[in-house]
């Protein structure tokens, strides 16, 4: 094989190579809508009181979902929330910044103590969660494979909560 034969192969190569990379995005997207699945299809976790069905009746029918109350919501805006988390983030930390975009209080301190719990940048959580719209849990996994990342949402879920109650009551 002749040194021009030898390059136009691995040019091909490179080229073809760069070409599914640049179309596997746009695969996968229409894959995803194909399959009806769409932006809704992305891993969201359950509300809390959906996370915990009731056990099947005696009957052997399964019984409805137990509805279990909830903590009254806190907004992420709320400026006892920001005092009570301030210290879970970096020094000078704007908290107007830091809690913009959340749905509530509780998802804005769940992601404050991940990132304190696991030392992944709290911005690059907030990226992963509210704009990758990705689950705590698979952003933890994302910055920190070996970490397990089941665990460490569950923890600092279960912090927000304590924080929310304690502002609540």
């Amino acid at each position: 094989m002749t040194f021009g034969k030898a390059s136009a192969l691995a040019c091909g190569f490179v080229g073809a190579t760069a070409f599914g990379i640049w179309l596997s995005p746009h695969v996968m997207h229409e894959r995803a809508i194909s399959a009806g699945r769409g932006a809704a299809a992305i891993e969201s976790p359950a509300p809390e009181d959906e996370q915990h069905p009731a056990p099947a009746a005696q009957g052997g029918n399964a019984a409805a979902p137990r509805r279990v109350p909830s903590a009254p919501a806190v907004p992420a805006s709320e400026p006892l929330l920001h005092q009570r988390l301030k210290p879970l983030l970096n020094r000078g930390a704007d908290m107007n910044v830091a809690s913009a975009g959340f749905r509530s209080g509780e998802q804005f301190a769940a992601l404050a103590h991940a990132a304190r719990n696991t030392d992944v940048p709290f911005m690059l959580l907030k990226y992963r969660v509210l704009d990758e719209r990705k689950t705590l849990r698979a952003a933890i996994h994302e910055s920190k494979p070996n970490m397990d990342a089941s665990i460490e949402a569950n923890r600092a879920i279960a912090e927000a909560k304590s924080d929310i109650a304690a502002l609540t009551s």
